[in-house]
Order: structure tokens, then C-alpha cells, then sequence
């Protein structure tokens, strides 16, 4: 199966269901959304699989702030496509920091984060629990906590 890997046009609806599926709360995505760079990745039939929101955060430093990949489209490969194509696009950008945050009971993120290069920079204590009208739980872990990550460029 081949796939593409696009920037999402203005004029196009966001993939909500995809980005509610890293990030549970809805105001919280339409509250970066004008500010922030979403790409796609549609299977040959024009069907969306995957998602990556990518917003500047500081000068030279860009952070993916979102991504996902369908649920049954999970554990193809296609959330590792989505985060090589993300640090490409930043390098083709000019940035040289790269950067990302996950939940700590995000296992499977955490291993696919650092085998594409990115490093752990810190923690967010409480930020789930600060941020999340409701408790987050992934892997039978509560997720309190954001682990930050760097990649540079």
C-alpha cells in the first residue's frame, strides 16, 4: 500500500477524530489550530490514516503537538512515517530543534520517539492532571505527568 503525506489546506476540515485521539480535549486542540501546521497521511484511496500538528514554539524551535494514526491502522509503521516526515519538514523549515511531549503511561510512544533520535529533556509534574477536566488512563496507567522530549536538527 502506498501513501502520501500532505499539508492539510486551509479550506480543509481538520481530522478531528484522528487529533482527539492524542488529545483527548477539544478546546485545547482549537486552541493552538490557527497558529499550527497539519499534515496528513491518506492511504492511495484518499483516506485519511494519520496526523501530525507541528506549531513553532520558540525561535528556531518547532514541536509536534499532536499525532496519531487510526485506530485498526495502529502498529503498521505509520506513526513512525508521520514523525520521520515531521523532523524532514522541520530541517526543510530551518529549524534546529525538534521537539515533542508525551504522557508518562505512553509506552509505546516513548520507544517510537526515541528510536527516531529524540532524546528526554524533562517532565511536566502534573500537567494531565492540571490541564484534563477528566483522568487519563493508557497501558492501565493514570497519566499525570508530560514527559518532554528534544531532537536537534
Amino acid at each position: 500500500m502506498t501513501f502520501t503525506i500532505r499539508k492539510l489546506s486551509s479550506n480543509e476540515t481538520p481530522p478531528m477524530d484522528l487529533l482527539l485521539l492524542a488529545d483527548p480535549n477539544e478546546r485545547i486542540i482549537q486552541s493552538y489550530w490557527d497558529r499550527a501546521n497539519c499534515y496528513i497521511l491518506e492511504s492511495e484511496n484518499s483516506e485519511i490514516l494519520g496526523v501530525y500538528v507541528c506549531l513553532t514554539t520558540r525561535p528556531g524551535t518547532s514541536e509536534i503537538i499532536n499525532v496519531a494514526v487510526k485506530e485498526g491502522e495502529q502498529g503498521k509503521g505509520l506513526g513512525k512515517k508521520l514523525v520521520l516526515h515531521a523532523i524532514s519538514q522541520a530541517r526543510k523549515d530551518g529549524f534546529h530543534t525538534l521537539e515533542i511531549g508525551t504522557g508518562n503511561a505512553g509506552i509505546g510512544q516513548l520507544g517510537l520517539y526515541q528510536k527516531c533520535g529524540f532524546r528526554i529533556i524533562g517532565i511536566d509534574f502534573d500537567f494531565f492532571t492540571k490541564n484534563y477536566p477528566e483522568p487519563i488512563y493508557e497501558n492501565g496507567i493514570h497519566c499525570r505527568d508530560m514527559i518532554r522530549l528534544s531532537l536537534d536538527l
